[in-house]
C-alpha cells in the first residue's frame, strides 16, 4: 500500500488523467485504498447491497483492493472501470485468477454500457476528484458541475430500476446532496463512517 508521500504538491492534479497514468505506472504492483477499506465498509454493504450475485459496476476503480476483497467475499459479478489504461492493465494482471471479474478502460462521464445494465453502481472517492479544483466550495466552477452531472447521470442510466448507486465520499451532505439529487431516486440516504474524522455514504435507489 502506498503512503502519504504519494500525495501531490497540488491537489488539482487529482483531477487530471496524466497524473493518474504516471502514478499508476509507478505503482504497478501496489494497491491504495482511499477513504475506507472493504473491512470498514463490509457491515454497511451487507445491509445495503443485498444478494452477492448482484451485477456491480465500480466507478474509477484505481488500484484499490476493494474489488478483489469483495470478490473474495463472494461478490463475483464486478465490472471495474477507470480512465487510466495503465491501472486497468495492472489490476487485470493482479486479479487474473479472479476469472469472473472484468477490467475496462472507460471514462465514468461517458460509460460504454447499455441502459439498465447493473444492479449496483459503486463510487469510492471518484466523484470527489472532480471537486479538487472547484474554486469556491459553495459555488463550484461550471466545468466541475458538468463533470459531476455527467457521472451521476451515467450511473443513473446504466442502473436497473430498483438498483442502487452508492457513493463513499469525504464531502459533507451540504456540499454533495444538491448535485446528486435526481427525480429518479427514491431518496438520498446518508450514513457516516468514522468517529473524529468521518466519511459519508450516499445511497440512492432508482425508481424510474
Amino acid at each position: 500500500m502506498t503512503t502519504s508521500k504519494d500525495v501531490p504538491k497540488d491537489n488539482k492534479l487529482y483531477g487530471t488523467k496524466d497524473y493518474w497514468e504516471q502514478r499508476y505506472q509507478q505503482e504497478a504492483t501496489t494497491t491504495y485504498d482511499w477513504l475506507k477499506t472493504y473491512k470498514d465498509l463490509k457491515p454497511f454493504f451487507e445491509t445495503c447491497l443485498g444478494d452477492r450475485s448482484a451485477s456491480m459496476l465500480m466507478l474509477g476503480c484505481g488500484n484499490s483492493s476493494i474489488s478483489e476483497d469483495m470478490y473474495d467475499d463472494g461478490y463475483h459479478s464486478i465490472t471495474n472501470v477507470d480512465f487510466s489504461g495503465s491501472v486497468i492493465e495492472n489490476m487485470a494482471k493482479r486479479c487474473v485468477d479472479r476469472t469472473d471479474m472484468k477490467w475496462m478502460e472507460m471514462d465514468v462521464r461517458k460509460l460504454e454500457f447499455q441502459d439498465n445494465t447493473f444492479d449496483i453502481v459503486l463510487d469510492k472517492a471518484t466523484l470527489d476528484t472532480f471537486f479538487v479544483d472547484c474554486g469556491d466550495v459553495w459555488n463550484p466552477k461550471e466545468s466541475v458541475l458538468a463533470d459531476v452531472k455527467a457521472e451521476v447521470d451515467e450511473a443513473l442510466r446504466v442502473l436497473k430500476v430498483g438498483g442502487k448507486f452508492v457513493i463513499i465520499s469525504f464531502g459533507q451532505p451540504h456540499f454533495r446532496k444538491q448535485y446528486i439529487k435526481r427525480e429518479q431516486w427514491e431518496d438520498i440516504k446518508v450514513s457516516t463512517i468514522g468517529d473524529f474524522f468521518g466519511y459519508f455514504i450516499y445511497e440512492m435507489t432508482k425508481i424510474a
